[in-house]
């Protein structure tokens, strides 16, 4: 038989001993339906037996010859499979359920056969269409790939038994191909982290600030924090800086050495041992940087599947939003804006990753006294705001007053000198608050404050008569 005449790989007996597992055992369904789909069945009846089970299972319906045989009825395709003598068949040719997953990995199998040699196709017809960008070409080609590799479809409604089940069954994060995967990822602040209930899976933590405030710095802080402490597999796309610079800021926190020395090397000696021990220590940390400076969200997809693929992912960074190229001509930048905070987004769920994604403000923030960030300051965006689960915006009174000029309207409380205030302004999951932090500017590094909150100066805010 030529080639072109071969059939798609399937296993008809495993199919049918599939079904006549379900109506001997009903209780068997639970140890399928969790990864074989009817889809996966070559058989269009046998597809059509396994749907109704799957049915009966999610209405909590007994599953057995006559219920089975009364939902193909209802559906009017019980003749169409055989009628009910096909169904006595299956019984009477398989007494037991004892391999039920053992079939049903066979059918799931070939179906991811059928499944490749569909991709070979939609590749094959991606590299005939000749079209000039080759890297979007790729990325199509890779994508193709991917959801094979994956097991994606469509998603549709689940019922919430499902979901349940899953959190009895399961831990508190979805499952995941990896092993020991961590439920969350902490910021190395426990004050932030206890806030916040650490960064989420699949989360979008919107972090915005105006230019020098330190938004870049808290980023890397928190790469690095769950990196060295937690162990974390952190993906950073850095469009604003080169990961020379990346790095010598890491050593400059890690290793207490003013940033302007680690940039020129001129060290004392003590100095060197210390960056020599913190250059030990982050060579450890598993940390990826990628520092393309116009990169777009389906390049940022490839480049974060592929590390997910070899090592996992359980925290990206990218630096910062409004540099990221739009997949498509968007009408506007407001619009290109919104496409790449959904894509972003998209990108957390798929990857089961918390997503942090540094924002700029606008300049609204400097035309209104005091300047404390709010949600419309976010740039460009409306959409932002709504597709973050979490955004927290970096205020430093100590940037906007003067230390005499501070002093003059504020002489009961210290100069808020290096305190920064993590406001969390959106928290989809949880309470809205502040929590401070300390920055040490020449050292490019936030750290947790020594003092109680409480007793940090805080800007007063302007009294409204009503």
């Amino acid at each position: 038989m030529a080639d072109s005449e071969k059939l798609p790989p399937h296993n008809i007996e495993a199919e049918e001993a599939v079904v006549g597992s379900l109506l001997v055992d009903p209780d068997a369904v639970v140890k399928t339906a969790i990864f074989l789909k009817p889809e996966a069945f070559y058989r269009e009846k046998n597809r059509w037996l396994y749907e109704a089970c799957v049915s009966l299972y999610e209405r909590s319906e007994a599953i057995n010859q006559i219920t089975v045989a009364q939902e193909l009825a209802r559906q009017g395709k019980l003749e169409e499979t055989g009628g009910v003598a096909f169904l006595s068949h299956l019984v009477s040719v398989l007494p037991t359920s004892l391999h039920v997953e053992y079939y049903a990995q066979i059918v799931h199998r070939l179906s991811v056969m059928r499944r490749l040699i569909a991709a070979a196709g939609q590749i094959a017809v991606i590299g005939y269409d000749a079209e000039p960008d080759l890297d979007a070409a790729l990325n199509r080609a890779e994508d193709v790939l991917f959801k094979v590799r994956r097991g994606e479809s469509p998603r549709d409604f689940v019922h919430i038994r499902r979901v349940l089940e899953q959190y009895w069954e399961g831990s508190e994060a979805e499952p995941s191909e990896r092993t020991g995967q961590l439920p969350h990822v902490n910021t190395g602040f426990p004050a932030l982290d206890q806030l916040l209930g650490g960064l989420q899976r699949s989360d979008m933590i919107v972090l915005a600030a105006r230019p020098s405030l330190g938004k870049s710095s808290l980023a890397l802080n928190i790469a690095r924090n769950a990196a060295v402490e937690q162990g974390a597999q952190v993906a950073f796309f850095s469009l604003e800086m080169a990961k020379e610079q990346l790095v010598q800021r890491l050593l400059s926190a890690e290793a207490a050495v003013d940033s302007s020395n680690v940039k020129s090397r001129q060290y004392t000696p003590a100095q060197e041992r210390r960056v020599m021990d913190a250059t030990g220590r982050l060579s450890g940390a598993p940390i990826y940087i990628d520092d393309s400076p116009t990169t777009r969200v389906m390049e940022m997809r490839s480049k974060a599947r592929r590390l997910h693929r070899d090592q996992g992912i359980d925290l990206i960074i990218v630096d910062y939003l409004q540099l990221i190229r739009g997949d498509t001509r968007a009408e506007n930048k407001v619009q290109e804006i919104s496409d790449i905070s959904r894509a972003l987004k998209a990108l957390a769920r798929e990857m089961n990753a918390p997503l942090i994604a540094v924002s700029q403000l606008s300049r609204a923030v400097e035309m209104r006294t005091p300047h404390i960030p709010q949600l419309s300051d976010l740039r460009d965006s409306g959409s932002i705001e709504q597709d973050a689960d979490v955004v927290m915006f970096i205020y430093r009174e100590d940037m906007y007053a003067k230390r005499d000029e501070w002093e003059r309207h504020n002489p009961d409380k210290p100069y808020p000198e290096g305190i920064a205030t993590i406001k969390v302004a959106k928290h989809r999951n949880g309470p809205c608050e502040d929590r401070n932090l300390r920055f040490r500017k020449h050292i490019t590094k936030f750290e947790s404050c020594q003092v109680e909150d409480s007793k940090i100066a805080q800007p007063a805010l302007p009294r409204f008569s009503g």
